[in-house]
């Protein structure tokens, strides 16, 4: 048994044999799309292509295919459409975070301009609506329903919490802005597969809360991680004052022992000795504890949406990366 992407083992050969295939057509599907006649387009296009990635949407479309017919052509090309609409989000959020790196690289943004960087994006949503054209109405409208959200959580995102509760709010925006597109992965692999509309709820189900997860695993390594797993450099957010889950929770906290964490983690800290106390204080501290466990709530719901699924090789392979969500932030 050898790791498959983001390290989930698979008990089952024919499972692997069959999803390591899927993605490989999907890598090729996704830098076929990228291409462009113009060169700048063409080389900005495939900037994050070419810097890899997890390629967890296609992954969790090509395991809920599993629950029916795996062969249907369409799901490869769904597989494509959500990795290309997730890289076209990530465009347009480096422009609006200012962000200087991606995946271990300069940031489009960064090396051509924002300009380049939000066409660039526009450019792969749009190449992604071109395929969708070809899944047919019901495909296109949760596409747009999808993106809808998407936008919403942004914006929610963007304008803050308001009077609602931070960490309430920030689990909503974490829904909206990747549970939602993550849900829609399963949701696309089941519906192309022919799955009962029962099973496609529930591994819709599935995909939100695991993509809620997935994003909150990701800010705990933000914290907590010494190495650029997370594609980024450690203590990125708080460097840039972005309060993820672990500092949320250490700015609800009233304990007088945690009141110098509370004041460096308050906006953002770009000396760099503020920023490394501030990451020593938040990585002993009982938010990133607490930012585990609910993580852990949210694996949880996953599995027990799990066990609804028929018994089948890819109803392990999920629980396998579920599991694997989890123990990445370890």
């Amino acid at each position: 048994m050898s790791p498959a992407p983001i390290g989930v083992v698979f008990e089952d050969a024919e499972l692997e044999r069959s999803v390591r295939s899927g993605l490989d057509e999907v890598e090729t599907g996704l830098r076929t799309a990228v291409r462009s006649d113009n060169e700048i387009l063409d080389i900005s296009a495939r900037h994050l292509v070419d810097a890899g990635g997890k390629r967890f949407r296609p992954l969790l479309t090509l395991l809920s295919s599993h629950f029916g017919d795996p062969s249907a052509p369409e799901i490869i090309t769904a597989g494509v459409v959500v990795e290309l609409t997730h890289l076209a989000t990530l465009y347009h959020d480096d422009v609006m975070d200012e962000a200087a790196v991606r995946r271990g690289a300069a940031s489009a943004n960064a090396r051509w301009g924002n300009t380049v960087a939000i066409l660039t994006g526009d450019f792969l949503f749009a190449r992604a609506s071109d395929l969708l054209a070809d899944l047919g109405p019901a495909a296109v409208r949760l596409q747009a329903r999808t993106f809808e959200r998407l936008v919403a959580g942004q914006i929610r995102e963007t304008v803050g919490p308001g009077d609602t509760n931070p960490i309430t709010h920030y689990l909503q925006v974490l829904a909206d802005k990747t549970g939602s597109l993550i849900a829609t992965s399963a949701q696309f692999g089941a519906e192309f597969a022919h799955v009962d509309p029962s099973v496609v709820d529930v591994l819709r189900g599935f995909g939100e809360q695991i993509g809620v997860a997935f994003q909150i695993s990701d800010d705990i390594l933000d914290i907590a991680s010494e190495s650029t797993e997370s594609g980024k450099t450690p203590g990125t957010d708080l460097r840039e004052g972005i309060r993820t889950l672990p500092v949320l929770y250490a700015l609800r906290s009233e304990d007088p022992d945690d009141a110098r964490l509370r004041e460096l983690v308050s906006g953002p800290l770009v000396d760099d000795s503020l920023h490394a106390e501030a990451l020593e204080l938040l990585r002993v501290s009982p938010a990133v504890t607490e930012a585990r466990r609910t993580l852990q709530s949210y694996a949880d719901a996953s599995r027990a949406l799990l066990a609804g699924l028929p018994a089948r090789p890819a109803r392990d392979a999920l629980e396998a990366l579920t599991d694997v969500v989890v123990a990445r932030t370890s």
